[in-house]
């Protein structure tokens, strides 16, 4: 196949190396002249280094910059392109502008895609006068490592562009999903879930963006917190994506940005790349604050407390672990006069444990009953707890058995649900509500996010691991607790809870029970 690529910046580059390397005849090319030649000589760099690493042969290289053909002209008549990839900056008018004049200097036959992260394809596809040759194909950056593409169709895209846009990506050794031309297309608008309510989180004093990155971390199993991953992106992007989403689906509750973004914005605590955003970078940078040291009894007795089905089990497991690792933990009705309580939250918080089961406030505290995927445990503490007996309660959680590495133990303001619950609820919900609407199917979804988000798990899955009827449980809590419509369940994850399916599973459409 003979490919266009329009646009000699990272992205196009990215995508030219790509093709290349997979044995394609590659047109890279840009207004500006010396934009191609850097890209050439980028490349190159690229291939060569991939060399010395073994990934690739010499012959393999030479190859590659074989195929790569550096154009003066991005307009130049070209009867024998299959498919042109405009990679140019991110403006509806210019990218018009663009494909205007490729509509005229190509073949009817040549398909375009542009590789825009957040215009609609259907607008871009308007200008030209035959929009069914258009189709978006989103990659992420690096190319050659991120190893996921978006196909996405617009309103008016022929049919067959689809699969065969398809076909090319898979057989250049990424995969590729197919999403509806919506704000944030999968990647972008599934990443919301978590960051919309890690600054939730922080609106609330729940915890410093220190502490919530630890949770998402050592909890949840996430590479990089939230607060890390949004210092990496820059959060004028990030706050930018956020708005937008959230405009482009009429203000959707769950999708709500966070007062918090803009002054910040505005004030250039954008990340690393100034130095400066939710933490500090560079070499005079001061050293981030390690978390405090334990010091509380160890030894103080405890009493696990049972509320309710969801935190039941976490409950029976908290108290199994505690009495492994040798803690004295009592049994009864109620607890002595000295044990400071620990109370399993699932969707719920502490205070209202407290006051409906007329627990001591002075020494009754939350604990995350969420499997953790590292060996931190999360307490939760209300305005009445008494200092001693929280630093008491977190010695008593850090214990581990005979031969384990003690238990970190981060301390949280009481909120409902507390910090995992919370970010893992959004991510699920997010997902749920984009399929849902039919925006992709879930094996897309989490294929999706796994591979462009590098979650452990796809969040449809991860509901699963969960089981979609406490999943349910936890997100009819934080809703009835908070009142907060952006917990509210989605219909996907109530009716899978009700029928017994699994969040993965598509289930039977209507057209289903209409053919065959």
């Amino acid at each position: 196949m003979r490919i266009r690529i329009v646009g000699a910046g990272a992205m196009g580059r990215g995508i030219a190396q790509w093709a290349a390397s997979a044995g394609h005849t590659v047109e890279l090319c840009d207004v500006r002249t010396e934009a191609v030649t850097a890209a050439v000589d980028f490349v190159r760099s690229m291939l060569e280094r991939a060399v010395d690493k073994g990934r690739i042969s010499a012959g393999g290289c030479a190859a590659a910059l074989e195929r790569l053909v550096p154009l003066d002209d991005p307009w130049a008549q070209g009867p024998d392109v299959d498919l042109v990839i405009e990679a140019v900056r991110e403006d509806l008018d210019t990218k018009a502008e663009v494909f205007g004049k490729l509509e005229q200097a190509l073949p009817g036959s040549a398909v375009f895609a542009t590789n825009t992260s957040s215009l609609s394809v259907t607008r871009i596809a308007a200008s030209l006068k035959d929009p069914t040759r258009l189709a978006g194909l989103h990659f992420f950056n690096p190319v050659p490592l991120m190893k996921i593409v978006e196909v996405v169709p617009g309103a008016a895209t022929r049919p067959e562009i689809v699969p065969a846009l398809t076909e090319l990506v898979e057989s250049c050794g990424h995969r590729a999903v197919t999403v509806a031309d919506t704000p944030g297309f999968l990647v972008n608008h599934a990443g919301r879930g978590l960051v919309t309510e890690a600054l939730a989180l922080l609106e609330e004093s729940v915890a410093d963006p220190a502490g919530i990155d630890r949770i998402a971390r050592d909890v949840l199993g996430l590479r990089m917190g939230p607060f890390e991953l949004m210092d990496l992106t820059g959060l004028d992007v990030t706050a930018a994506v956020i708005d937008s989403i959230w405009q482009g689906f009429r203000y959707e509750d769950r999708l709500r940005p966070s007062y918090l973004t803009p002054n910040r914005v505005a004030a250039g605590l954008h990340g690393r790349k100034t130095g400066q955003g939710w933490f500090a970078y560079g070499s005079e940078a001061p050293a981030p604050a390690a978390e405090a040291p334990v010091t509380g009894d160890a030894d103080r007795p405890v009493f696990v407390v049972h509320t309710g089905t969801g935190a039941a089990s976490g409950a029976d497991a908290l108290r199994a672990a505690l009495t492994a690792a040798g803690a004295t933990v009592e049994s009864g009705s109620a607890p002595s006069a000295d044990a400071v309580v620990l109370v399993p939250v699932w969707g719920t918080t502490v205070a209202a444990a407290v006051a409906s089961l007329g627990l001591p406030a002075g020494r009754t505290f939350g604990v995350d009953p969420l499997p953790a995927a590292g060996r931190r445990r999360v307490l939760a503490v209300t305005p009445a707890a008494g200092p001693d007996a929280a630093r008491d309660a977190r010695a008593v959680l850090a214990r581990a058995a005979d031969g384990e590495e003690p238990y970190a133990v981060s301390v949280v303001r009481d909120t409902a649900g507390s910090v995992a619950q919370r970010l893992l609820a959004s991510v699920v919900s997010v997902a749920a509500s984009i399929a849902e609407r039919s925006l992709a199917t879930p094996s897309d979804i989490d294929l999706a996010v796994t591979a462009g988000l590098g979650y452990p798990v796809g969040p449809l899955a991860w509901g699963d691991r969960i089981g979609a009827a406490r999943m349910l449980e936890l997100q009819r809590a934080l809703h009835a607790t908070t009142g907060d419509p952006r917990h509210r369940p989605t219909r996907w994850l109530t009716e899978r809870a009700q029928l017994g399916l699994p969040l993965t599973d598509p289930g039977t459409s209507p057209a289903a029970c209409t053919t065959g």
